[in-house]
């Protein structure tokens, strides 16, 4: 019996690096090459199912020595498949850019020229922990989610309450919050939790085939077309589809999808015959679809239709000591998977953990974990060996900020520059944009709940409106 291998995808722009490789690894995997972003992209499309690995160069085609097309391709590939194991091989050896990847959501960074036959057992290492945590997901019941704090206990009773409802459900939240968990937890929790439960990524699917894939086709319906195909509303039958990132899906298809989302009605591709779906429909995104309905990139009607229920799922910067709860489960799940002892944080890097921002969400917090546990078994890990597994940029960016906000001598440095470099200042005017800055992000973080974001800012709900209906008069 032959056994199907599993699937890598090299993406890099240079010739000699991805023969050598695909020779190599050939044995192991069924490799695939893209030599940019894009090619990388209609890769991904012809390939049906998605590589279980990726090994990306961060300097690609149009801009090989700069990393930001490797950064664009990590995201893009952790949209289109959210299980899949990155990792970044390049000769761009700069720990900022290598540890910025990892925060992406790559799983690690190795540096050109590498160890081919190490790195032929970090994939394989790679494959087995993704098994594992396949594996742990089938067998989770109920709603796998994690903490205690405030803002996860929310997210839980929402989805209580949202669960043995008919109506869709949009869920929003930034790349790698946990969006798909939620989704999960929906159909789990719900009385259809005995049907199917499907999930389809709008990203990944070509424009040209999306209402193939959506509502199938007949036979001889375009080029191709052999048989007749269902299509996921169809299999989903009385279960759930889970429609994620939502906001990729082309404007022709946003259209059918709001006719099946009114009536339940749609036609397979060359057919006249009306079928009806019996599926609920959940959707995910990690935009804002406001937005994108102010800027004409998804309808309207379509979004009031998704938007019956709203789950937003707060990013792990919200979620206080659950970080800690997190780091103990992966901890222990990850030290039991590859037969190490668990590692331990002493009292400052504990300290660290929870001032670090997390940009990458859970995901990072999964991927550092699975670092530590590899680097560290057994040990107990200090502040400067976890600070080198965080995102510099990020740490960066939030000490720069505190640093303005808390210390006064670094608000004056600030302050001296303004002036230095501006003519007549108005310090009410300074002081409105900076008051009317924090309130707008407390409502774009609260999705406009005025109780919530006043909670936030730490004065109370007639206030808030107070100042809200001020700036509409005074802030230009």
């Amino acid at each position: 019996m032959v056994t199907e291998k599993p699937r890598l995808m090299l993406v890099d722009d240079d010739p000699l690096i991805t023969d050598t490789l695909h020779f190599v690894l050939s044995e192991d995997f069924d490799v695939s090459v893209a030599e940019s972003r894009t090619q990388a992209r209609s890769l991904l499309r012809q390939l049906g199912a998605p590589p279980q690995i990726a090994l990306v160069d961060l300097g690609l085609p149009p801009a090989p020595h700069s990393p930001d097309e490797g950064f664009k391709l990590i995201g893009e590939l952790l949209a289109y498949a959210p299980a899949m194991k990155i990792f970044v091989l390049s000769g761009q050896n700069n720990q900022t850019n290598a540890r910025h990847a990892l925060a992406l959501g790559a799983m690690e960074f190795i540096a050109k020229p590498c160890d081919v036959e190490q790195l032929r057992s970090q994939l394989k290492d790679a494959l087995r922990l993704q098994n594992a945590e396949s594996v742990a997901g089938n067998l989770q019941s109920g709603c796998g989610l994690i903490g205690e704090s405030l803002a996860m206990n929310v997210l839980r009773n929402q989805i209580r309450q949202f669960a043995t409802a008919p109506f869709p459900v949009l869920i929003e939240g930034e790349s790698g919050s946990g969006k798909e968990l939620v989704a999960a937890c929906l159909h789990s929790l719900s009385a259809r939790r005995g049907n199917a439960y499907l999930s389809l990524n709008c990203a990944a699917i070509s424009p040209t085939l999306a209402e193939s894939i959506l509502f199938g086709h007949a036979k001889g319906a375009f080029t191709g077309a052999e048989s007749a195909s269902s299509g996921y509303f169809e299999d989903a039958g009385a279960g759930s589809l889970l429609l994620d990132e939502i906001g990729e899906l082309p404007g022709d298809m946003q259209a059918k999808l709001l006719r099946v989302l009114e009536n339940g009605e749609y036609q397979r591709v060359g057919e006249t015959q009306i079928r009806k779906s019996r599926a609920r429909i959940l959707a995910a995104t990690n935009r804002d679809l406001r937005d994108e309905v102010r800027a004409g990139r998804f309808r309207a009607d379509l979004y009031h239709r998704l938007n019956v229920f709203a789950l937003r799922v707060p990013p792990l910067r919200e979620l206080e000591d659950d970080r800690l709860a997190l780091l103990e489960h992966f901890r222990s799940f990850y030290a039991k998977e590859i037969g190490r002892p668990p590692f331990e944080l002493d009292h400052a890097a504990r300290q660290a953990w929870m001032a670090y921002p997390f940009p990458g969400n859970v995901r990072e917090l999964r991927n550092i974990v699975i670092r530590l546990a590899a680097k560290h078994a057994g040990d107990t890990v200090n502040r400067d060996q976890l600070a080198a597994e965080f995102d510099p940029l990020a740490g960066e960016a939030v000490a720069g900020s505190d640093a303005l906000l808390n210390d006064p001598q670094a608000m004056m440095t600030f302050a001296q520059k303004h002036l230095q470099s501006q003519f007549n200042v108005s310090l009410d005017h300074i002081l409105r944009l900076w008051e009317k800055s924090y309130v707008e992000a407390a409502l774009k973080l609260t999705h406009g709940n005025l109780s919530q974001a006043s909670r936030l800012l730490g004065v109370n709900r007639t206030t808030l409106y107070g100042r809200m209906q001020f700036f509409e008069t005074t802030v230009e």
